[in-house]
């Protein structure tokens, strides 16, 4: 049984963590922290969980204690830089579910995000955490960098196809949508219902901060093709939607692609397969990655859909605390019956 302690937990994301680790067998005690909302509980933050988690007192980061176990952050960028040396130094283990340590270069953090990074030593000590990619191994780390919401949902797609056919591949053209709550609960214009319904925009054109972290996986495995990421906003609450146009140089079996996507996620728990492209309503409220592989002629078609703050943000992250202290992956995440889905 572990202590947990949750550095900024009274966002959309902090709440699923806390939702979880509420439920999570091995988890003894929780306590989250935070800057604003120090000092108010819970349920004042959260009133749906009333009766259903013990309704604590949330402390001032100020305050934070070096007694726990393990350590979640969610914080916007540039905040855990703050916090996780002196963790990591105390011989915590800390999963970052921001972009300060996703990155493994201080200068493309720098140029990407626009900050000064102030623990450049970290980014080639700590594992990108995408959990589904058995190709990862967690031993001997302190540090998991969970991964972002667009990169998990287009990585979990493609990267079986870059590893089993990149000499193949002539171009890669993604195109992504994600629900509002990836832009967090502090209170926009654009973001308001009234302005969302019935629209759908494209943002950050040519400059999307998860583009880079998208390529870096990728070049892992020897990708260097021309690659474009388009992110659009949906007038919807939750998910991320992606499709990933792959050209090639050559028409290919699509039983034998779809063949080898099943090999590659063998093992894995949390993908599924889809014989028609997924819709996003079938993943909301669980961990799963729905992906689907189309083929004709010299273009492959590959659609995902993940959940925003789960797969992509909390569900993942408690993915990779269990993969990280040698557990079952799935423990927290799954309720063992008909459905077999994950609930809160």
């Amino acid at each position: 049984m572990i202590s947990i302690g949750i550095i900024g937990g009274s966002g959309y994301t902090g709440k699923k963590i806390i939702q979880f680790c509420n439920t999570h067998p091995f988890i003894s005690e929780y306590k989250v922290y935070a800057n604003t909302s120090a000092g108010k509980s819970i349920i004042e933050l959260f009133p749906d969980l009333d009766g259903v988690i013990s309704n604590s007192r949330i402390e001032s980061i100020e305050n934070l204690s070096l007694n726990h176990d393990f350590y979640f952050i969610a914080l916007p960028h540039g905040e855990a830089i703050k916090y996780v040396p002196s963790l990591i130094n105390n011989g915590k283990k800390v999963i970052d579910l921001g972009g300060d340590f996703r990155l493994n270069s201080k200068e493309a953090y720098e140029k990407w995000y626009g900050i000064k990074h102030s623990a450049p030593n970290l980014l080639n000590e700590k594992i990108y955490g995408l959990a589904d990619y058995y190709a990862t191994s967690y031993s001997g780390y302190k540090l998991v960098a969970n991964p972002g919401c667009y990169p998990t949902a287009t990585l979990l797609g493609l990267l079986p196809f870059v590893s089993g056919y990149n000499d193949d591949i002539v171009s890669v053209s993604v195109s992504a949508y994600s629900g509002t709550s990836g832009a967090g609960k502090t209170p926009k214009l654009e973001l308001m219902m009234s302005e969302m319904d019935g629209d759908v925009s494209a943002y950050n054109v040519n400059k999307h901060r998860h583009q880079p972290e998208i390529l870096q996986a990728l070049n892992q495995l020897g990708f260097y093709s021309p690659f474009s990421f388009t992110t659009h906003l949906l007038p919807a609450a939750v998910g991320i939607y992606a499709t990933t146009s792959v050209h090639l140089n050559k028409e290919l079996s699509e039983n034998e692609i779809k063949n080898y996507y099943k090999s590659f996620y063998n093992e894995s728990q949390f993908v599924r397969l889809r014989e028609v492209p997924p819709h996003l309503s079938w993943v909301i409220n669980s961990n799963f990655c729905d992906i689907n592989v189309s083929v004709k002629d010299k273009v492959v078609i590959i659609t995902s859909a993940i959940d925003n703050l789960i797969k992509g943000a909390a569900g993942q992250a408690i993915q990779n605390m269990n993969k990280l202290m040698g557990w079952d992956e799935v423990l927290g995440l799954k309720l063992k019956g008909v459905s077999d889905v994950s609930v809160y």
